[in-house]
C-alpha cells in the first residue's frame, strides 16, 4: 500500500491506524467517513508524525493531534 497516493482506501487506513496508535478508549469519535479526501495531505502528515513516534505521544501532543483531526473533519450539516 502506497500511502502517498490520495485514495479513499488509504485515507480510511490512516484514520483507523491513528485510532490504534492514539490508544483511544472511545474509537467511535474518529470515523474515517467524516474526512474529505481533499484533506488527505493533512491526515497523511499527522499519520506520519504519529507513526514516527510509534504512538508514544505526550498528553500535549495527543491533544494537539486530536484537535487537528477535529478541525479537518467534515461538518455535520
Amino acid at each position: 500500500m502506497n500511502l502517498e497516493n490520495p485514495t479513499r482506501e488509504n485515507l480510511d487506513y490512516m484514520i483507523n491506524e491513528l485510532k490504534v496508535h492514539l490508544k483511544l478508549v472511545n474509537t467511535s469519535i474518529i470515523d474515517p467517513e467524516e474526512y474529505h479526501l481533499e484533506n488527505y495531505e493533512k491526515v497523511y502528515d499527522i499519520y506520519t508524525m504519529v507513526n514516527k513516534k510509534q504512538g508514544r505521544l505526550s498528553m500535549m501532543e495527543l491533544e494537539g493531534v486530536l484537535q487537528e483531526l477535529g478541525s479537518i473533519r467534515k461538518s455535520k450539516n
